[in-house]
């Protein structure tokens, strides 16, 4: 298997639990994962799992920041897969 799929699949997998266990944190009280962190999950590649956590777990959904800024990473991420699946990384071999 490729390592840039078990590494999209891994942090999305990561970006989700971390929602999950946020909005368990805000129910019960809890010390909280940072916002800007959770954010930079995403911008990791982890849009898609913050994403599904947001809908999921109902959790940031009333957030500005999270609504802007999650759909344009998962745009920009899913931009980034297709030139790096498709193109094979071609344009990286021709700079490097």
């Amino acid at each position: 298997m490729n390592y840039q799929i078990i590494y999209i699949l891994g942090i999305n997998l990561l970006s989700f639990i971390l929602m999950g266990w946020d909005k368990f944190c805000s129910i019960n009280n809890y010390w909280r994962i940072s916002e800007n962190n959770l954010i930079g999950l995403s911008f990791l590649g982890g849009g898609i799992g913050i994403l599904l956590g947001m809908i999921l777990f109902h959790h940031k959904t009333k957030k500005i920041k999270f609504q802007i800024l999650i759909p344009l990473n998962i745009l920009i991420d899913i931009i980034l897969y297709i030139f790096f699946f498709f193109n094979n990384l071609t344009f990286i071999k021709k700079v490097i």
